[in-house]
């Protein structure tokens, strides 16, 4: 750069995950959404950095995505995840995170045209449904989950029957990850937050 040449301008950075911790506490009050804005975050988190190697400003942003991409579902349930993609435009958060909250559900019609958003996708259910197994597991831990168990609970139409299989395995192939794997790599993400998630 020349002398006299202005300096280009920063790119802003996302806000802290104090922040988006805030956030997602005012608009959720229920413990059962929070923690499992807490599970997609560690999820999605591991797969930044230890499957992607991602770190630094982008790492905190993917933790984020995770982490709020359900923020609005209790106050805007018939227009989640509108309302929230809003709001986050609104406080200043990235685009990439905006359009992985807006494709983390087939719904929206919102391609996941980013690694990101293919990944909070395929975290999302995953998430939830490995913990679900976790529960019934005799120790209630994450240690005794596996890919035999999950596939085992996966047949079982009666266990957490709102959770669409299809997802599941959607998600994996659109990470280009094969499906057991993809299962113990959330298993793994799942775990750096295990004492809060009381697994």
């Amino acid at each position: 750069m020349s002398p006299g040449q202005p300096t280009p301008p920063t790119p802003p950075r996302p806000p802290s995950r104090d922040a988006a911790w805030s956030l997602l506490c005012e608009w959720t009050k229920g413990e059962q959404l929070r923690k499992h804005g807490l599970a997609v975050e560690a999820s999605v988190g591991w797969y930044g950095e230890h499957r992607f190697g991602i770190s630094g400003p982008e790492l905190e942003t993917w933790r984020a995505a995770g982490l709020l991409h359900d923020f609005d579902y209790e106050r805007h349930p018939e227009t989640h995840p509108i309302r929230g993609a809003e709001e986050l435009r609104r406080l200043g958060y990235p685009e990439e995170l905006v359009e992985a909250v807006l494709g983390h559900g087939d719904h929206t019609g919102v391609p996941r045209t980013s690694l990101l958003a293919r990944t909070v996708y395929a975290c999302d259910e995953m998430a939830g449904f490995v913990i679900a197994v976790a529960y019934v597991r005799p120790n209630r831990s994450l240690d005794e989950v596996d890919v035999h168990a999950v596939s085992k609970k996966m047949r079982d139409k009666g266990f957490a029957r709102q959770v669409p299989r299809d997802q599941l395995v959607k998600g994996a192939e659109e990470l280009g990850i094969p499906f057991d794997e993809h299962v113990m790599n959330v298993v793994e993400g799942l775990k750096t937050a295990r004492e809060v998630l009381g697994l």
